[in-house]
């Protein structure tokens, strides 16, 4: 599993760290030098009976919602398939170098929308967890859920901080 950590007050970034299938470890650290920030995990009650999430170790959040994320490249290639359109609208498309390229674009981005990684997300400190089987419970965003109070940054959620 791979986890991209970031802090449950202001959502900033912390880092990343890999994590053996099978191991809870109570402390990773995010990056590979001895200065690096450690990060205390809470696995109690965050695994399922299946070994799948249903909640945040980061920062002990409940709801979780799963995201794809597809390479950078992924604007390219529309912005080649709109190209391509143009070309077969204005009737260019009889050339087969023409024919070669749209096809070849075709190719391109079904190979981008199988290799997109789907992921789960913490509503509340937005740590992200991939390379691991995801429950089905686990829905897409929901805005509704995400204005729930026990979901926004622990700085907003409390009285005392200003966000």
């Amino acid at each position: 599993m791979e986890l991209e950590a970031r802090d449950p007050r202001d959502r900033r970034m912390l880092g990343r760290v890999s994590i053996e299938p099978g191991d809870r470890p109570p402390v990773v650290r995010l990056a590979g030098d001895d200065a690096a920030p450690e990060l205390f995990l809470d696995w109690e009650g965050a695994l399922d009976d299946a070994g799948r999430l249903r909640r945040c170790p980061v920062c002990g959040g409940g709801n979780l919602f799963r995201q794809r994320s597809v390479p950078a490249v992924t604007p390219f290639v529309i912005a080649l398939a709109f190209a391509g359109m143009v070309l077969a609208l204005l009737g260019y498309a009889d050339d087969p170098r023409v024919l070669f390229g749209l096809v070849a674009v075709l190719l391109t981005d079904i190979a981008l929308l199988l290799l997109a990684r789907t992921s789960l997300v913490c509503y509340r400190c937005r740590s992200r967890f991939r390379g691991m089987p995801i429950a089905r419970q686990h829905r897409r965003w929901d805005s509704e859920v995400a204005s729930r109070p026990e979901n926004l940054p622990e700085a907003a959620s409390r009285p005392d901080v200003a966000p």
